[in-house]
């Protein structure tokens, strides 16, 4: 299996950044406006993005000392049983984000692809935090024809 790692610091309270990850309204403000659902374990997550499909995501995990768990659920085949997680470590005027998708059965182009893209929602998730505006889906960066 491989996966998907990537950090950044955001300069804001842990708390600030856990809001971020750990709700719908949260998530809606850096992923996909279109993202409903609860902030408790075992509920989920629906993530949308158009035309484009979207996602379901089990949360396994809610910890505001630092941790969010979820298990993808429904959404393209690559990416079923795949799980998201994020630790969230202050460390002065930062928050750091270690952010890792695990459980990728090969590294498939669309891999790739959402490790890209990935980036470019953690950085609109650094200015959700930093600014109180993210650049969540359908404004997001488009990195190829369609995403």
């Amino acid at each position: 299996m491989v996966d998907i790692l990537h950090q950044v610091g955001v300069v804001a309270s842990l708390d600030d950044v856990y809001r971020a990850v750990a709700t719908p309204e949260g998530v809606a403000g850096w992923w996909s406006v279109d993202t409903t659902g609860k902030s408790d374990v075992g509920g989920q997550l629906a993530v949308r993005f158009g035309g484009d499909g979207g996602f379901d995501l089990e949360i396994l995990e809610l910890d505001p000392a630092g941790r969010v768990r979820w298990r993808v659920v429904g959404g393209p085949d690559e990416w079923i049983g795949t799980e998201i997680n994020w630790r969230l470590d202050q460390r002065g005027k930062y928050t750091i984000v270690d952010f890792t998708h695990v459980g990728w059965r090969e590294p498939t182009e669309l891999m790739h692809e959402c490790s890209t893209k990935w980036a470019v929602f953690l950085m609109s998730l650094k200015a959700l935090v930093e600014t109180g505006r993210g650049r969540p889906a359908p404004d997001d960066v488009q990195i190829s024809d369609g995403h």
